[in-house]
């Protein structure tokens, strides 16, 4: 009767502090850390995104260059010595001359449009660099917050498992359990530790990925990231999607660059045949002339490509070629683009389906078993093994559902990725590099 009543007194004296202690806190960081602002550091500071930028501004530059007529030729030449006697004015002892190609084949336009085609080619170099690296960006920050989630999860049950240990030593006093489970429990705790310590591993390598990405220094603080609403079902209608990836996608779009860059060479095949004249004019000053410019010419020449035929015909064919090799190209980009598309829709519902399952099923069912094991326990009804098995089997539980909470939203993060769109589905941030008229 003795060690019963001393058994229960512990007992209600556990369950009364358990009741009134408050919940344990846990000091965050001052700042908090938004998706926008994360995406906006990461596109303004990524030094890989600045060398696409440098390298993009430098091959728009080739379009003037291409268009450009050719350079003014000028040419002048007078007489050093003569070892002969002639009559005067019977030679030049002076003369300067300017000439001028004129473009009238039109070729320097089609240069141009070639130039400008492999600008917007970079372009869409640089815009896939961007989407790849606010993917890469979001995933990490997803993960971040999948992690920290993670551990207040574990420092909960950390705390509902110290109050446990304190029951099993309370029973083990009263005589009411062995030593077996009170070591049990004690284990248990330490594998929380344990994986405590590994989820702030994983936080370190989260933060050490978004602050390279952002280029800031590693050892630098970082906020605490904000949790993101999970996108609806709504926002996933196929149509619009498919529309937006084959109007938006870099791959598509420097597909279509190379189709035009590939006309532009069959036009500039074509135009090939056109002579381009250079128009010379020419001033000449005799040797015992008093004028200063004895004499004025004009001239005019060109190339004649039509004694050239095999290597102009060929080329031609090789333009052509080059046009039906790109237009199928942009036909795979398109086909290729519709399957990842269709791929990732179908992800993006697979976890959906898991995030509503474990949200409404699965967590509530394992929460209340846990909580009817550890009364029954508390009460002498079950064995320990049981409330163990319970709470290990609900902090599995929660952990899968914050695994396929951050799947889906970096599922939805890589969408907006392959689509080459902003769609705010997570939250609505600056949109990588614009869309130029071409």
């Amino acid at each position: 009767m003795k060690r019963t009543s001393l058994f229960l007194c512990s007992l209600l004296v556990i369950i009364s502090a358990r009741a009134e202690s408050p919940k344990p806190s846990h000091t965050s960081s001052p700042a908090t850390l938004s998706l926008d602002a994360i995406t906006e550091s990461v596109l303004a500071n990524n030094p890989a995104l600045k060398e696409g930028r440098a390298r993009w501004q430098a091959l728009k530059q080739q379009a003037p260059q291409a268009a450009a007529w050719d350079d003014v030729k000028v040419s002048g030449s007078t007489r050093l010595a003569r070892f002969v006697d002639v009559p005067a004015n019977s030679f030049t002892d002076q003369m300067f001359s300017v000439e001028q190609a004129i473009p009238i084949s039109g070729k320097n336009r089609s240069r141009e449009r070639i130039a400008a085609a492999e600008a917007i080619t970079a372009m869409e170099d640089l815009r896939r660099k961007e989407l790849d690296v606010i993917a890469k960006a979001r995933s990490a920050y997803f993960a971040l917050i999948r992690d920290n989630s993670l551990l207040e999860i574990n420092r909960a049950n950390a705390a509902s498992m110290e109050q446990t240990v304190e029951i099993s030593r309370a029973k083990l006093e009263a005589g009411n359990q062995g030593q077996a489970d009170v070591l049990a429990a004690e284990n248990e705790l330490i594998r929380l530790t344990e994986a405590r310590h590994d989820l702030e591993r994983n936080i370190s390598q989260d933060e050490t990925q978004l602050k390279v990405l952002m280029n800031r220094d590693p050892f630098s603080l970082l906020g605490k990231p904000q949790p993101q609403p999970q996108p609806g079902h709504e926002h996933f209608a196929i149509e619009p999607l498919r529309a937006a990836m084959l109007n938006r996608r870099p791959e598509v779009r420097s597909a279509e660059a190379s189709v035009a860059m590939a006309k532009a060479r069959l036009e500039l095949a074509h135009r090939e045949w056109i002579p381009d004249p250079t128009i010379s004019v020419e001033t000449q000053r005799y040797n015992r002339a008093s004028q200063a410019v004895s004499e004025v010419g004009a001239g005019v020449s060109f190339t004649l490509p039509w004694f050239n035929e095999t290597k102009y015909h060929a080329h031609e064919v090789e333009a052509a070629r080059g046009v039906e090799a790109a237009q199928q190209t942009l036909a795979g980009a398109r086909t290729e683009a519709l399957g990842l598309l269709r791929d990732q829709l179908q992800k993006i519902e697979t976890m959906h389906h898991h995030v509503d399952l474990f949200e409404t099923r699965l967590i509530p069912n394992a929460r209340q078993i846990v909580e009817t094991n550890r009364a029954n326990y508390e009460n002498g009804k079950t064995g320990f093994l049981e409330l163990v098995t319970s709470e290990r089997s609900l902090r599995e539980t929660e952990a899968m559902y914050q695994q396929h909470l951050a799947d889906c939203q970096i599922a939805v993060a890589e969408l907006e990725a392959l689509i080459g769109a902003d769609l705010h589905l997570c939250s609505p941030h600056q949109e990588p590099t614009k869309r130029r008229s071409r």
